[in-house]
């Protein structure tokens, strides 16, 4: 598991290592710079015969920037060092491993303004390597005047850029940059991942991602109580359960998928197919009466029962004594993929959301017919997995889709906190958030997945979990991820974009092979 972390957090477990364990921060800069200057060596070298620039801003980070110079000068390397900040901004542990840098002899030009970086424009642009020790994590402000130069150089110039910790310019906690932003070929990040690392936009500017291990204690990682993550490969495999071999259709559970409406049968048919693909023994798809012909037509290992309709071809509230004696022997429920949005559907999402006994996923227009700011999610007492998209999201907080955007895990943890329920929130980056604040970020997926009928197909996967027996957490994290997966392989096979959300269901049972 990849945790991740705040900036604050981060700086909180510096200051414990220090202070409450007694390990000198000189020590943490030192193995930090070994650390970057390893990585350098290990994944650069055929460039350091060109030399190296490292550029040093008036922090911790600059230090690390000096400790990287002293290694690659101890093996040879030619080391130009242009230093952003006069030399009294150096404190502390950077000061020590600066004045250490000038006592080696090495290469030192100090540029406190505009004027004197353009003199050494030529260093940037003809250097093998570039090491960004500008800014670190604690960056909050804009990047402006000779720094934000410095950063235009460096991005300009043809030379790999390793980053020191993070892209200079980029904000550690939302992964925006702030102004100007390295955009990095490697990015060294020390002890643990930083949001901003993971989170789009900042991916853009990261390159690859190390982690270098600076020593902080894992009992004082462990206290942290870090609640968010990056779910990955390992993640899934460490929960996805192995099926025994006497195993039948009901070992995996029934699931019951109330969708569609007149025009809107291909939603409900993708959902079913998700969900059967997912590993669900049995899926039922209940629907209006009128689309049920239509349905029969596009589903075979999935069973229809028709609902009361209302004369718009959507179901009726008259349905719901008919739902509830359908969720006999259903280990789940999912609500709402083509569904339609009126009184009635409003009526008969919100009591079957407050009333249903077993696991339940919302989607699509069930989204709409839960709540708004106005009439907000009731709290249900059993398992919820909700799934809005940035604009869903916005109706059910009151906001607009650019307020989600702007701070996606705070957005899903509001809503997360407010309902009681899982809260997955859809897009690059897919953040899924609990009730009780753990927020895991999805890593697969891709732009191919941008077109219709992803997110019914999403929905039948999280049902098809739900009903085999998967904690809520667990669905909706294998789910969103194994979509994601299934999208990255078949890029690989059929292309960036134009493969269709069946084709994704389709080829999950390549990935559940051991």
């Amino acid at each position: 598991m990849m945790l991740l972390v705040t900036a604050a957090q981060m700086q909180e477990l510096d200051k414990k290592a220090i202070e409450e364990f007694r390990i000198p921060g000189l020590v943490l800069m030192e193995n930090a710079g070994r650390g970057i200057f390893e990585l350098i060596c290990r994944h650069f070298a055929a460039r350091l015969y060109q030399g190296v620039t490292i550029l040093i801003g008036p922090g911790n980070n600059g230090g690390d920037g000096f400790v990287i110079a002293r290694h690659l000068n101890q093996e040879g390397v030619k080391v130009e060092l242009l230093i952003l900040a006069p030399e009294e901004k150096f404190k502390g542990d950077a000061l020590i491993n600066y004045n250490i840098v000038k006592n080696l002899g090495l290469s030192v030009t100090v540029c406190s303004n505009s004027i004197s970086l353009s003199t050494v424009s030529e260093t940037i642009e003809k250097s093998g390597i570039i090491v960004d020790a500008i800014f670190g994590t604690g960056l909050v402000r804009e990047v402006t005047g000779r720094f934000a130069q410095c950063i235009e150089m460096a991005n300009k110039s043809p030379a790999p850029i390793v980053a020191v910790d993070i892209p200079s310019g980029l904000s550690a906690d939302t992964g925006r940059p702030l102004g100007k932003a390295i955009r990095a070929d490697l990015t060294a990040t020390m002890a643990l991942a930083k949001l901003g690392l993971i989170l789009h936009p900042g991916t853009e500017y990261v390159g690859d991602l190390h982690i270098v291990n600076i020593g902080l204690p894992n009992t004082s990682i462990a206290e942290a109580d870090i609640k968010t993550e990056l779910f990955d490969e390992k993640d899934f495999r460490s929960i996805l359960r192995p099926r025994p071999s006497i195993a039948h259709k009901g070992t995996f559970g029934h699931l019951l998928i109330v969708a569609g409406s007149r025009g809107k049968t291909g939603a409900a048919a993708l959902a079913a197919h998700g969900a059967l693909r997912a590993g669900a023994g049995l899926v039922t798809v209940g629907c209006p009466k009128d689309v049920q012909p239509v349905l029969a037509q596009k589903l075979t290992e999935a069973m229809i029962e028709d609902l009361p309709e209302t004369e718009s071809g959507t179901v009726s509230t008259k349905a719901i004594p008919l739902i509830k004696t359908m969720l006999e022997r259903k280990k789940a429920l999912a609500i709402g993929p083509g569904l339609g949005v009126n009184k009635e559907i409003q009526e008969v999402v919100r009591l079957l959301f407050e009333e249903v006994p077993i696991p339940m996923i919302a989607d699509a227009d069930a989204l709409t017919a839960l709540g708004t700011e106005h009439t907000p999610v009731a709290r249900a007492k059993q398992p919820r997995i909700l799934t809005p998209h940035p604009g869903e999201m916005a109706h059910m907080l009151g906001c607009t889709p650019a307020e989600v955007q702007h701070d996606r895990i705070a957005a899903a943890l509001s809503l997360a906190r407010s309902s009681g329920a899982i809260v997955v929130l859809k897009g690059a980056g897919t953040v899924i958030a609990a009730p009780d604040e753990r927020v895991a970020l999805n890593s697969s997926g891709n732009p191919g997945m941008a077109s219709g009928g992803m997110g019914d197909v999403l929905t039948g996967i999280i049902g098809g979990f739900l009903a085999q027996g998967y904690a809520a957490w667990d669905a909706a994290r294998i789910s969103v991820f194994v979509h994601g997966r299934a999208s990255d392989q078949l890029a690989k096979v059929k292309g960036n974009w134009g493969y269709l959300a069946s084709e994704i269901a389709d080829w999950m049972p390549h990935l559940f092979t051991p």
